[in-house]
């Protein structure tokens, strides 16, 4: 008999390619949490600070419950912090039946969910998924197709499509948009991610992300070329100027 490849982990029940977790505060969502970091990434953004977590095969093979094991050991702690458990990436939804089937179980221990999406690959998150996820922090990177593509490589359609979708179900949305001098930062483009915001109008805040180069390092141990070499985080008075433009939509805002 002709032994038959093993499927991809995806479709087992259930496991998954788990670059690395963390217990940190405020940066994934509410309280202090416990973040666990997808390997494997279809988009290829400029700014990415994580390129390590772009191949699937750089993750470690773990089952639900082996995840669920870890987070257990710090669920105390961080259901007394008012926090709760993140799942990011890479990109999570690359791995939708794993992310499904532990966001389940971490609902059964009462913990609040968030998931650190692009919203690119919205389409494959199912609706009990979803159900089991109160907050989803959605990374609008440009409002402007052609932008989009330019920061990213992919289209932008699936992420206002995604975007949609959670507005039509009333799933809570945190919008992170990262203020890139020279890339993101034009008037218009900023306008436009405002006037989603405001449209889909279960947006509970507006992250304004200062760029930053945390992660040119690991670009050179990759031995890959940095897309942003030379280019400046924004200042102040740039990040406090996107601000405005939200608030002037209405929307909650923060500025980093």
């Amino acid at each position: 008999m002709v032994a038959r490849p093993l499927p991809a982990p995806d479709t087992l029940v259930p496991t998954g390619s788990v670059h690395s977790w963390d217990v940190v505060t405020a940066a994934d969502g509410p309280g202090t949490r416990f973040v666990t970091f997808l390997a494997g990434c279809p988009l290829r953004c400029q700014y990415c600070h994580n390129p390590d977590t772009w191949q699937r095969r750089n993750g470690q093979l773990m089952a639900v419950e082996e995840l669920v094991a870890k987070m257990l050991t710090f669920r105390a702690f961080i259901r007394a912090a008012g926090g709760g458990v993140t799942v990011s990436g890479g990109e999570p939804l690359l791995q939708p039946r794993f992310v499904e089937a532990y966001l389940r179980r971490c609902k059964e221990y009462g913990m609040h969910t968030a998931l650190d999406t692009s919203g690119f690959l919205g389409a494959r998150a199912t609706d009990q998924l979803l159900d089991d996820t109160d907050l989803v922090l959605l990374d609008v990177k440009s409002s402007i197709p052609e932008l989009y593509r330019k920061v990213t490589r992919a289209p932008l359609a699936p992420t206002i499509t995604f975007g949609d979708r959670l507005a039509a179900r009333g799933n809570r949305i945190r919008i992170r948009f990262v203020l890139v001098p020279g890339l993101t930062d034009a008037r218009e483009n900023i306008e436009g991610v405002a006037e989603l915001a405001a449209r889909w109008g279960n947006v509970d805040q507006v992250d304004v992300l200062g760029y930053h180069r945390l992660g040119v390092s690991k670009y050179e141990e990759l031995g890959l070329r940095y897309p942003l070499d030379g280019v400046p985080p924004p200042t102040a008075g740039q990040l406090a100027a996107a601000a405005a433009v939200f608030a002037d939509h209405g929307v909650p805002v923060s500025a980093t």
